[in-house]
């Protein structure tokens, strides 16, 4: 059996109930028995003391700082005040783990502990977006990026705001165990398994015009999702949507943060990804079901997106026995 995967929690006053309930139900849970690889989660803070929360709550820790180093993964959770300074030994901590080269993730609000200590300066970076001008007058030398989910830069990721914080931790499994792993996560949480972190965070301006444009939105992104394998052209999906092209790129766009064919995209290797899990299909036949058409264009895919091959990609995530599957129609798990 493979060794657990080492996740910390880095725990202080002030941090979001919120946030800590979202990691602690990706990474604190055993799903082994649905495929998903075991995880040791532990709650790392400068002490044993119970931590303070807003609303009455604690977070009672299990491991001092001292067990960082032994962490694949460090998440740290926002925070409900974001001028505060967290505690230097905390902040000396996430420090001392980037220059090792371990992964670190902020969630929302989280990204002020980030800058705080120093970690983000010269760098890309996300929070909430009602937090974004906060961040830039506190942080000047923090790239602070533009409406997004979350974004990477180096070993250090941050996201948006509430749900967004999800979506990073989902990628970070899919990232680390494969789409299958993500996907179970998901499913066992009642959320969606796949949002792009380009997607945007909200929609600026709702008016009874954008809501029917968002739902002829919607059904055109199901309709894709369910014809993945079929050629589909950003003129057809906006004939579909009622639509000109140009009018349907931008809508598009404003509703999800990217371009129609990088969201399909983005889909059909999720797709692939999945095929070349569950299966032992050939490469052309992946390439085929997911919507690439060729091995050649798959492999390309993969290379510019995922740095990796799909042969690569296969015999680092297909751990069980594949087996033939029906088509796959969507990439939502």
């Amino acid at each position: 059996m493979a060794p657990a995967h080492r996740i910390a929690l880095v725990a202080f006053p002030g941090i979001r109930a919120f946030d800590v309930s979202v990691i602690t139900e990706v990474w604190g849970a055993d799903r082994t028995d649905h495929g998903v690889p075991a995880f040791e989660l532990r709650r790392v803070a400068a002490g044993p003391e119970p931590v303070p929360m807003r609303g009455g709550l604690a977070l009672t820790p299990d491991r001092t700082l001292a067990w960082l180093p032994r962490a694949e993964l460090i998440v740290v959770p926002g925070l409900d005040d974001h001028v505060t300074p967290a505690p230097e030994p905390v902040l000396a901590a996430l420090r001392r783990a980037h220059a090792r080269g371990t992964t670190i993730a902020a969630l929302c609000g989280g990204a002020f502990t980030l800058a705080q200590a120093g970690l983000l300066d010269g760098r890309r970076a996300l929070t909430h977006w009602a937090l974004t001008d906060l961040l830039r007058a506190r942080h000047p030398r923090v790239r602070v990026g533009p409406d997004a989910l979350f974004v990477q830069d180096s070993n250090l990721w941050t996201s948006a705001g509430t749900a967004a914080g999800i979506d990073l931790c989902l990628h970070l499994v899919r990232a680390a165990h494969g789409a299958e792993a993500a996907a179970a996560v998901a499913r066992s949480m009642v959320t969606a398994p796949f949002r792009t972190g380009s997607q945007a965070q909200f929609i600026e301006h709702p008016t009874r015009r954008a809501d029917h444009d968002a739902d002829a939105l919607a059904e055109v992104r199901a309709f894709a999702l369910a014809h993945l394998d079929e050629p589909l052209t950003v003129s057809a999906l906006a004939a579909r949507a009622g639509m000109s092209p140009r009018s349907f790129a931008r809508h598009f766009a404003a509703a999800t943060g990217t371009t129609p064919l990088r969201w399909l995209v983005d889909h059909r290797i999720a797709a692939a990804q999945k095929l070349l899990e569950r299966t032992d299909l050939p490469m052309p036949e992946v390439a085929r079901r997911s919507g690439f058409g060729s091995e050649v264009t798959m492999r390309q895919h993969f290379a510019s997106r995922l740095a990796t091959s799909p042969r690569a990609y296969r015999t680092s995530f297909a751990e069980q026995p594949p087996l033939h599957r029906p088509r796959v129609s969507s990439s939502a798990g």
